[in-house]
This record gives structure tokens, C-alpha cells and sequence, in this order.
């Protein structure tokens, strides 16, 4: 036995609370770091909320009520300083009318993520230059840098390009779930339509080089990353992804063109979405439920409030009685420190899908950011490698693209 404070303890119980504190103390020693840091994530969906009637992004939200992850109040909580605010636009026919509501709905996704930093400017500031990330966390505001994932709403005129760039946009992915005029997605069941990126794709490639646009290549199929690092005169990054050496998934990347891509200097941001980090028990009648619910939902943005927040309370009511299973942070920790092992933390960053499906328990939204610095500091990474993971890298290829560019002229 043994004393402290006078008291009798065992020495099981004098070890728990040593190491208790010993816990406490790094936790501390964590979230100084984490917040002395430029904070960003590479891929919010968040402004697929934007346009929802009912929603405030400077109000708290809980992940359990509503399903959002993305606030400023969270924001805060989480040290998240901003990062790229996505233009998302699911793939639709490969036709001219396709491309017209396409190009609508971007436009309207633009307007609104401008409308949310004019609406709050004391809050938000719009990011184009990489020199902007510091100079606005600096001033206690959060980073609103401009991304668009599926070119699809750019049809077959890449002029359009130029007036997104016009509206801040500097970072373009060229596909999502499925192919599309641009090239192969790594999902769509049908399979390859061009084995890589089409013509149109290259000319693509081109245009975003010419702009200073950084090239995403997460969604696409492999054969097309690697013909975006072949062609590309800058870097490309993959904004929210993982490793098939941790889970075999077309989503996934594997080691071989990981270090492809590590080679050309490009760089790779970890995605948090659950069925792309592990294998997850399907649920029939949740699946049928949901398929149900999507089918009434119609256009949200076009909805009340209060037909927003009956449509929240039927997918509580599925989650209640057909309860997710979810990936774990540990999940997730299992393709970052792989990831971090392949291409090193000077190629390496965050990209979790908030908003667009990412999450996973201990981690269901930004509020719970400083665990994967806790963690990354537990695994002997430093505060210069967090502070390339958390924003350098993404800025150092959003300079690169801006260097270029100007190059030309």
C-alpha cells in the first residue's frame, strides 16, 4: 500500500490516477497545439444546407437532431478555422438539358455559400489566394475557400469554368458516382466508358492548369488519376479519400499509385465516410425505409421549415427503429496512420466529408477534430507535421496551381 495526501491507496488505484493524469495532461497539451494551428478540412458538403429552409450555420445544431455537423458554433469547438466549401451537384443525364439544371443548381450552390459570407462578414471571409488561410484565422474569421465536386455542371462549354473561378472557385473534381462527359468514375456500375479521362477531360486538365485550379481526384476511377498526374503541370490532390490497403474499395487508393502521386507532389486528404473505411453488416429494411423516404422528399430547398423538420423527424424515426452501424474513429486512425506511413505528413491532410455522409462514432462531427491531433501527437507525428496536415499541404499545391498559372502570362 501506499500514501498520497495522507490517504491509503493500492497501487492498481495510484497507477489509474497517475495515468489519468498523465491522459489529461497530453489531452491539454493537445488542444494547445490544435488550436494554435490553421485548421482546415478539404471537402465540406455544408452548403448543400445552405439552401435548406430552416437552417443557420451561426446557430448550434446537434448532429442527433438535425444530421448537420458543420456550424460555427462547432466550428469553434473543434478549432476548425474553415477549409473548401463544396459545389456539388449529383450526376444526371449526359445531355444538353442535363447540363442546364446542372449549371442552375451549382450557380444557386455558388450564391449561396457568397451569401453566407456577406450575410455574416464579421463571421466568414472568401479565400482565393493561398496567403488568405493565415491572414483570415489570424483576424478570428473562418476560411471560405471554393470547390466543385462533379465538373458535370460545366457541360461541354469549359468557359464556365472561367466564371466559377470568377466566383472563387479553386478546386475542381472532374466526376462523381458515375462517368460523365469529363471521364470514368471509380464507381459506376457500368463500368469504364473511356478508360481514364475523356478528350473533353483533357482539355479539362488544361483549362484548370491555365486557371491556377487545383485537380481532385477522389470519385475518379484510377486510370483517370493517373492521367490527371500525367497531364497536370501541377499537383493533384485527392480531397477526401482512403487506402485499399486498409479497405479494398474503388473509392480507395492504392499503395502503388499513392506513391504515384506522393512522386508528382501531390497530395491525399483522409476521408471519415464509414462504408469506404470498412466493411459494414448491410440492413434490408433501413435501406428499403430510407429508399421510401427519398422518394417523398422532392426539392428540399424548395420546402417550409416545417415540412424540413417533419422530413428530420421521419429519418429519426428510421434511425430509431433500424439503427445505423457505424465505422469507428479507430476505423478511420487505421487509413490515416497507413496513409501517413506511404506518403509522409508533407503529403497527407483531412478531408472527412462533413455533411456529405463522412462520420464515424467518437467523431460525428467538427466538434471532435482535436482527436486526430491528439492521436497523430500519440503516435510521435510533431506540431510542424499537424501543422502541414491541418493546411500547409493544401496550400502548398493551391500555390503551385497559382504559380503556374501565372507563368503563362
Amino acid at each position: 500500500m501506499r500514501y498520497v495526501n495522507g490517504k491509503t491507496v493500492s497501487a492498481l488505484a495510484l497507477s489509474l490516477a497517475l495515468t489519468s493524469a498523465y491522459s489529461n495532461a497530453e489531452s491539454v497539451k493537445a488542444s494547445d497545439i490544435h488550436d494554435s494551428m490553421v485548421v482546415m478540412d478539404t471537402h465540406l458538403d455544408t452548403p448543400a444546407l445552405l439552401v435548406q429552409p430552416g437552417f443557420n450555420i451561426m446557430h448550434a445544431h446537434n448532429v442527433e437532431d438535425d444530421f448537420s455537423q458543420v456550424d460555427v458554433p462547432r466550428m469553434e469547438s473543434g478549432g476548425l478555422d474553415g477549409g473548401f466549401w463544396v459545389i456539388y451537384t449529383p450526376q444526371g443525364p449526359v445531355t444538353v438539358e442535363g447540363f442546364k439544371s446542372a449549371r442552375d443548381t451549382a450557380i444557386l450552390r455558388a450564391m449561396a455559400i457568397h451569401k453566407m459570407v456577406e450575410a455574416n462578414p464579421d463571421t466568414f471571409t472568401l479565400a482565393t489566394d493561398p496567403k488568405d488561410a493565415k491572414a483570415i484565422a489570424d483576424n478570428d474569421k473562418k476560411i471560405v475557400y471554393i470547390s466543385m465536386e462533379n465538373a458535370y455542371p460545366l457541360g461541354e462549354d469549359l468557359s464556365l469554368l472561367d466564371t466559377f473561378y470568377k466566383m472563387g472557385l479553386r478546386m475542381v473534381g472532374p466526376v462523381h458516382f458515375k462517368n460523365n462527359q469529363f471521364g470514368d468514375s471509380s464507381t459506376d456500375p457500368n463500368g469504364q466508358q473511356y478508360g481514364g479521362l475523356s478528350p473533353l477531360g483533357e482539355k479539362l486538365v488544361k483549362k484548370a492548369n491555365e486557371l491556377g485550379i487545383i485537380l481532385d481526384g477522389s470519385h475518379a476511377h484510377d486510370d483517370l488519376l493517373e492521367d490527371m498526374i500525367r497531364l497536370s503541370k501541377t499537383p493533384v490532390i485527392l480531397s477526401h479519400s482512403g487506402t485499399k490497403a486498409v479497405y479494398d474499395h474503388p473509392r480507395n487508393i492504392n499503395d502503388e499509385l499513392l506513391k504515384k502521386l506522393v512522386a508528382s507532389g501531390g497530395v491525399i486528404h483522409v476521408n471519415a465516410y464509414g462504408s469506404y473505411l470498412t466493411e459494414l453488416p448491410s440492413d434490408p429494411k433501413r435501406k428499403k425505409a430510407y429508399g421510401e423516404l427519398f422518394k417523398q422528399m422532392g426539392n428540399i430547398a424548395e420546402m417550409t421549415p416545417e415540412q424540413v423538420a417533419a422530413l428530420k423527424q421521419k429519418r429519426k424515426q428510421i434511425d430509431m427503429e433500424h439503427p445505423a452501424v457505424r465505422a469507428t474513429f479507430d476505423d478511420y486512425m487505421a487509413h490515416f496512420l497507413h496513409i501517413l506511413k506511404v506518403a509522409g505528413p508533407k503529403h497527407t491532410g483531412v478531408g472527412a466529408d462533413w455533411d456529405g455522409g463522412g462520420g464515424v462514432e467518437r467523431m460525428m462531427d467538427v466538434a471532435a477534430l482535436p482527436l486526430i491531433t491528439e492521436r497523430l501527437l500519440a503516435e510521435g507525428y510533431t506540431k510542424e507535421d499537424l501543422q502541414d496536415i491541418w493546411g500547409n499541404n493544401v496550400l502548398r499545391l493551391l500555390t503551385q496551381a497559382q504559380e503556374y498559372a501565372q507563368s503563362l502570362k
